[in-house]
């Protein structure tokens, strides 16, 4: 993922003003350390820190029209370039880049281009003649985008809270599917699917539909003109990415350039469910396998650095994000620039285990819908920003335009978990990847059940956290908490250590109100909880808080104790992360 940052009419055009434009593009040079390009045009600043995918060595960044009077930056792939390329049969293109094709779009279109887009984006356009400005983020919020306002009137755009919190009076998280208009001063929706009323749907469930909405969503992200890789935990979803794209690789241009064989990488402590996982599906596969170990005290030692590149208090991504940070780093160090994982399945499908709980299929569809509008808080922002903290992209495709379409309108009947009938979570997504002849995965794999990225990772890693903040945080501090932290005042001693650390980055009032709150049982959804009266005792991200489901639930009688709950379901033990593992 690269990184944007654009200051618009900020009544400055001094040399001094372009000194500190690029001082703080440079706090985003992580996310892109191939290239900085800056365009002043008046009091107007696009910066761009690139990381190259596409085109590496023409295709710098800020991105013009023909005669340059449009100025684009960009942080983004847009898939279907080539299509949109043939429709703009009377423009010239500078570079091969793929989001060469937004300036000349907006000179076709204007400001309604933005839904032809397929691929995942954020970006600034300022058209020098009028000194106008649109700014749009993708549909589900996939890459990073925050908006903040200047004293003087100015707008900030930048991909991380970093580039903008101290110049900025106030600033919040730019909303996903949205585009800022100046013309207007306001935002408006671009994204409208059907699913986004929350109304039922009604198309009943096809496997072969199902399967190949999702193979054309993977194989679509194998563009690429540099090394790649996916995410593998062993779990399901990032099992059936890498089983795809192992199966769809070769012929493709990445294989001629490349090499036809597959890498994958997983990150675990040492003997961890995801480890051994991983391995046997890599095995099945046939993939290169990269298999990295990290301590207990390795993930303590980087939380810092995780929660500035993150960006975030909320207790789960951060569990999550760490072990994905420290793989990270070790991939891009093979040489790997882009990845493609697993997020966004368990949203969609209902996956979490507090799904066994949804009381009816219109609860478990807006559930699901609730759980997709606020990816871009949690996984989204995990994934893109964990990843960019060392100049690697993440893709995908679950999150696609077009699957979510389709994953979207079957009839939720046929998503809701129904022990009884051997139905457990994700089982629409099972069965259509259940193939005798050619089969895609392991029997035990494909019905392996959904573990939480930092539960997969080894059940110690949470434990080891919470440990930790108890020896760095009082009674007397939790005590005082709701006078500190009037604002998602943390419960726990976990949540208020890593509200410490990001309010010593992160100072201002508004950057705390980008961060979710509320209550949440095994990663749901306010509103969710009321599921369950157990539920309300007991709130706590991880998997294991599903009392009744998980085969590791904690005691009923003790919310954070390791023991197994006396009350388990007979649900199969299996597990899932995207790339992530560690020991119980």
């Amino acid at each position: 993922m690269c990184g944007i940052l654009a200051v618009l009419g900020c009544s400055d055009d001094s040399q001094a003003k372009r000194v500190r434009v690029l001082e703080l593009s440079r706090r985003l040079k992580h996310r892109g350390p191939d290239w900085s390009g800056l365009h002043q045009h008046g009091d107007c600043y696009l910066a761009h820190q690139r990381l190259a995918i596409i085109d590496p060595a023409s295709g710098d960044q800020p991105l013009f029209n023909e005669d340059k009077t449009v100025v684009v930056t960009v942080n983004g792939e847009i898939y279907n370039h080539e299509e949109l390329r043939k429709k703009l049969v009377n423009h010239k293109f500078r570079t091969g880049s793929d989001c060469d094709v937004i300036a000349h779009l907006y000179e076709e279109y204007g400001e309604d281009f933005v839904d032809m887009l397929d691929g995942i984006f954020s970006f600034v356009l300022l058209d020098t003649r009028d000194n106008s400005f649109i700014v749009a983020r993708d549909a589900i919020g996939v890459t990073s985008l925050y908006i903040g306002w200047g004293l003087d009137g100015s707008v900030w755009i930048s991909s991380e809270l970093k580039g903008l919190n101290d110049d900025c009076e106030h600033f919040e998280s730019f909303p996903p599917g949205h585009l800022y208009s100046s013309k207007s001063g306001g935002y408006r929706r671009w994204y409208n699917p059907p699913w986004f009323s929350e109304a039922i749907p009604s198309v009943p469930y096809d496997p072969l539909v199902l399967r190949r909405a999702f193979e054309n969503a993977v194989t679509k992200r194998l563009m690429t003109d540099v090394p790649f890789g996916v995410l593998l935990s062993g779990g399901l979803d990032s099992s059936l990415v890498a089983s795809i794209t192992a199966r769809y690789l070769a012929g493709t241009k990445a294989a001629k350039q490349w090499g036809a064989q597959l890498h994958s990488f997983c990150v675990g402590l040492e003997g961890s469910p995801d480890l051994k996982a991983g391995k046997e599906v890599a095995e099945y596969l046939g993939t290169v396998h990269h298999e990295f170990h990290f301590t207990v005290q390795d993930g303590i030692d980087a939380i810092e650095d995780v929660i500035y590149h993150v960006e975030t208090y909320d207790v789960t991504t951060i569990r999550a994000s760490t072990p994905m940070f420290l793989m990270s780093r070790k991939i891009k160090s093979l040489g790997v620039k882009m990845v493609i994982s697993g997020e966004g399945s368990d949203e969609i499908f209902g996956g979490y285990l507090y799904f066994h709980k949804a009381p009816n299929k219109d609860e478990f569809h807006r559930e699901t819908c609730r759980k997709i509008k606020a990816l871009h808080q949690y996984d989204c922002l995990r994934a893109n920003k964990a990843t960019s903290a060392w100049g690697l992209e993440a893709r995908v495709p679950f999150l696609d335009k077009e699957f979510i379409n389709v994953a979207m309108s079957i009839d939720p009947e046929a998503k809701m978990i129904k022990k009884d009938e051997g139905r457990i979570e994700k089982w629409i997504l099972r069965r259509a990847f259940d193939d005798e002849k050619q089969p895609y995965l392991p029997k035990h794999i494909l019905y392996r059940q959904k573990e939480q990225f930092s539960d997969g990772v080894g059940y110690s890693w949470i434990d080891g956290l919470k440990a930790h903040a108890t020896r760095h945080v009082t009674d007397k501090m939790m005590f005082n908490a709701s006078n500190i932290f009037p604002h998602n005042t943390p419960t726990t001693k976990e949540a208020y250590y890593y509200r410490m650390i990001f309010e010593r980055f992160f100072p201002q009032n508004s950057a705390r109100l980008t961060v979710p709150g509320g209550a949440s049982v095994a990663c749901s959804t306010a509103k969710a909880v009321e599921w369950d009266a157990a539920w309300k005792n007991n709130l706590d991200p991880s998997g294991r808080a599903a009392l009744g489901v998980h085969l590791s639930a904690y005691d009923a009688e003790s919310p954070l104790s390791n023991k197994p709950s006396k009350v388990i379901d007979s649900i199969p033990r299996m597990m899932e992360i995207p790339g992530v593992a560690i020991q119980i």
